[in-house]
């Protein structure tokens, strides 16, 4: 992999979210608090869950497989960034960087494909109900789970082949906390209009394809639930895809606001800052979403933290 100026790549430069010295205590702090209580929170899940034969479930299922990607996700950026900041060094290494672009790649696709298989879990749920547990059968489910796997796996590694192909300049310097694709891409000195046409791409079918598909789920959920004659049936359909709907918002309302920010401002560190929302608050928050929420979910927690 050659530079423009002919010699070897060997690292990059990570400048984070603040150049600010006295800042930095505080944003280690804040960044390893919040990835203890990712982790945390996401285990907890996945263990309740596991733990509890009321939760084997199809819905529960794929929660456990939502907190697992979350836990990755986050931890694809937080330790390397929490480790900068320790050891007072801004370097990663070129393997590094194409490394952590593929498992970023994966979790953020992999995230998307989990939430689309929950919005349909819940489609069937209230507009099949009696049908439910044929439909959404163990090898269903597994087959669903297995497909995004294996989706995610090729989307990030073809992006990340297409990475690896192009030169880049002298100026190595990513105003960023991790190697995000489309900043890399930026330091490139070699044609990327492959590589964009690609991301578009990939942005449009995968963004847009699953969001009009839960968008679509949610429609004959509300047409539905309006067709229930009592209130109380309403609401009771309601609540059991009520976390899945915040979860779905809050990642969605958080990464389209990042990419429009950035597309408004041209501003590499204001994007860096709103991308804290999405890769480090969302998985963040998700346990919280399910456990305050939902009444099972608070029942399993009690029965294994009691034990």
């Amino acid at each position: 992999m050659e530079p423009g100026n002919g010699t070897q790549i060997s690292e990059f430069l990570l400048l984070g979210l603040s150049q600010a010295l006295e800042l930095q205590p505080l944003i280690f702090g804040l960044f390893l608090s919040m990835y203890l209580i990712t982790v945390l929170g996401n285990l907890l899940i996945i263990l309740a869950v596991s733990s509890d034969s009321h939760l084997h479930t199809p819905m529960y299922f794929f929660l456990s497989n939502l907190s697992l990607v979350d836990i990755c996700f986050t931890s694809t950026t937080i330790p390397k960034m929490l480790w900068n900041i320790q050891t007072q060094s801004k370097i990663i290494t070129y393997e590094g960087c194409v490394t952590q672009m593929y498992f970023y790649t994966l979790f953020v696709v992999l995230d998307n494909f989990i939430l689309t298989v929950m919005a349909y879990d819940r489609f069937v749920a209230i507009c099949h109900p009696l049908h439910y547990m044929v439909i959404m059968n163990p090898q269903l489910c597994g087959l669903l789970v297995l497909v995004s796997w294996i989706m995610s796996v090729l989307i990030s590694l073809l992006h990340s082949l297409m990475v690896l192909r192009l030169s880049f300049c002298s100026d190595l310097e990513i105003p960023h906390f991790f190697c995000e694709l489309n900043q890399v891409l930026q330091l490139a000195c070699s044609d990327t209009f492959l590589n964009n046409i690609l991301l578009y791409f990939l942005i449009v079918l995968l963004g847009g394809g699953p969001l009009v598909g839960i968008l679509y789920s949610y429609s004959k959920i509300v047409s539905c639930i309006c067709a229930i004659p009592s209130a109380q049936g309403k609401y009771k359909a309601f609540s059991t895809c009520a976390s899945h709907l915040s979860v779905v918002s809050l990642f969605y309302g958080t990464s389209l606001g990042v990419y429009l920010s950035s597309a408004a401002t041209q501003n590499a560190h204001s994007s860096a800052t709103a991308s804290v929302m999405y890769t480090v608050a969302t998985p963040m928050l998700n346990p919280f979403i399910y456990s305050l929420r939902n009444n099972d979910i608070k029942k399993a927690l009690e029965r294994f933290l009691g034990r």
